[in-house]
């Protein structure tokens, strides 16, 4: 590619960004994603320990549960006790996940944890091995064989990691990533350090992630916005894959940071985890509820028979 071509591509990104900010979601999502880093770094050292195991008791008694919980419980006490792994991303900590895991639990997800490292001295492989050992003592804990990942930024290549190169697909049932840069991102190359080039387009971890992955069990739901400071281009967020059984949703006018705490997200994020295929290898039609394609813009108004029907999907 020669520099001019290089020159026309920053300049359509350049704008497209411009657009994109300018707009009124832009303009409401860049001031919720200033709004909620300034609360991030008030709760960060809150997150800088490791959390402690808790003793988690099964609940088989209705009694005390909020609506939304008593519903789970009702309808698939597997998926209510299903362990979530929460994995964070670059320069963070498991304080990112406040508002998702309470989001979460109010749905009634009972076992929600988080695994913490240091991207200062440890990098995707290294985490994905921790992942892998954490995974196995909450399955020991729990009693449950498979759980759900949900991995933010660099913490959706390093579930990815593990799922597609360490045999992690025998545990992961569902593996849900959020801004994460799966294409790689030229943001990457402001940073010099080893784990920003393994976040770069090209890089060795992009690249063996790409290579073929026959039989992976794990299914995929990878979340992507327009307005993701840190992945560029944007569609670098999306997970295309022959092999893997991935949807990717786009959410609009939300923030790098602000994806694990936006009620869309999270929404969508209770409803796929709450429809389980014991295999992992289909999908349960009918639960998501927001556009999957990015340039879907307007809603159709939906019929008296229609309102009664789950939303759809519109690409896998």
């Amino acid at each position: 590619m020669s520099a001019r071509e290089r020159l026309d591509i920053a300049g359509r990104t350049v704008r497209t960004g411009a657009r994109t900010v300018l707009s009124p979601a832009g303009i409401r999502g860049t001031a919720v994603e200033l709004a909620w880093l300034g609360a991030h770094l008030v709760m960060y050292p809150l997150g800088l320990a490791e959390e402690r195991a808790r003793e988690e008791v099964d609940r088989y008694s209705l009694h005390g549960l909020p609506p939304m919980q008593r519903g789970l419980m009702i309808g698939d006490v597997e998926a209510a006790g299903t362990p979530i792994l929460l994995v964070h991303g670059v320069v963070d900590n498991r304080s990112i996940f406040t508002v998702l895991r309470r989001g979460l639990r109010r749905r009634g997800f009972g076992r929600v944890t988080a695994l913490n490292y240091s991207p200062l001295s440890e990098d995707v492989r290294e985490v994905a091995e921790r992942l892998a050992e954490t995974v196995e003592a909450v399955c020991a804990d729990t009693g449950y064989e498979r759980l759900h990942v949900i991995g933010h930024s660099m913490g959706g290549l390093v579930g990815r990691y593990y799922v597609q190169r360490m045999g992690g697909d025998a545990r992961v049932h569902t593996l849900v990533t959020l801004g994460t840069p799966h294409a790689g991102t030229f943001a990457a190359r402001l940073v010099p350090h080893p784990v920003a080039r393994q976040l770069r387009p090209g890089s060795d971890v992009v690249a063996e992630l790409a290579a073929p992955a026959p039989g992976c069990r794990t299914r995929v739901l990878s979340i992507w916005t327009d307005l993701d400071q840190m992945v560029i281009p944007k569609r670098s967020a999306r997970l295309d894959h022959p092999d893997l059984m991935a949807r990717n949703v786009f959410v609009r006018g939300v923030g790098h940071l602000s994806l694990p705490i936006d009620g869309r997200v999270v929404h969508e994020i209770g409803a796929t985890l709450a429809h389980l295929d014991h295999d992992g290898t289909t999908l349960t039609a009918g639960v998501t509820s927001l556009p999957s394609h990015p340039q879907t813009r307007t809603r159709r108004r939906r019929t008296a028979t229609e309102r009664h029907q789950p939303l759809r999907s519109v690409s896998r």
